[in-house]
């Protein structure tokens, strides 16, 4: 098999317990988040991995792959890994549970790049921010790249800080949280240490570049909003039914 999405999926929440089953115009947010990754070319596979017999019995009714995982795991990474750790695999796509505007594109394009380019571990997305104020908000993560697209860092600071600003020079970009990985690369993931930025920072994808492994970072012209919040489960549901009614 060359690829599987596996959408780590958490009933627990400080901000929102329960928000994969909150209700989204008539489906659960977990629901969203399925139908569009199945829309994706490159899956050979995608499942549910599941910590709380609600969402699995959720999955399984509107007709999702849901297997249940411990209950123990530190992160979404640590969950996908006992899902995949005894299937043959290239790549494995971690796909976030709470992002029900994921585009099949993101995913095809992390998949497609990890196959052609094995020597790279990991590939995730990014996204010009359009809307101001989303600059300085801690919760809307920015990341920064060289000339071949590689990470240089992410950061919920507003990066880069322009300290001569001229028109046009306020260009930031957003981190998307959806990754993908080579089965290899999470091995040796799981082996390494917390870093002291990804302490710092609370971003568990500074723990890569701090041990000096790359990621490709793809750049995607497709919006979503994150639901970590009740407010943000609105702002979607505000979102979809414009959408519908273009």
């Amino acid at each position: 098999m060359d690829v599987i999405g596996v959408i780590p999926a958490r009933y627990g929440s400080v901000r929102f317990e329960g928000k994969l089953l909150a209700d989204l115009l008539g489906k659960p947010v977990i629901q969203h988040v399925w139908e569009n990754a199945l829309k994706a070319r490159t899956l050979n596979d995608l499942v549910v991995a599941c910590d709380d017999d609600r969402i699995y019995k959720a999955v399984v009714e509107f007709g999702g792959k849901a297997v249940m995982t411990a209950k123990g795991h530190a992160s979404g990474t640590e969950r996908i890994l006992e899902v995949v750790s005894d299937l043959d695999v290239k790549v494995v796509v971690n796909i976030q549970g709470d992002e029900p505007l994921v585009h099949p594109s993101m995913i095809d394009d992390v998949a497609y790049f990890l196959l052609n380019n094995p020597d790279m571990p990991v590939a995730t997305i990014s996204k010009r921010i359009e809307h101001e104020e989303e600059i300085p908000d801690a919760n809307v993560v920015k990341v920064v790249t060289d000339k071949k697209g590689h990470a240089l860092y992410f950061s919920r600071w507003p990066i880069p800080f322009v300290r001569d600003e001229e028109p046009g020079m306020r260009i930031h970009y957003k981190h998307i949280g959806l990754y993908a990985y080579t089965k290899d690369f999470l091995f040796t993931y799981k082996n390494l240490p917390p870093s002291k930025l990804e302490k710092f920072e609370k971003l568990e994808q500074l723990r890569v570049l701090e041990n000096g492994y790359p990621i490709k970072v793809i750049e995607t012209k497709h919006e979503t909003i994150g639901v970590d919040t009740r407010e943000d489960l609105e702002k979607v549901r505000q979102y979809l039914n414009m959408k519908a009614k273009m």
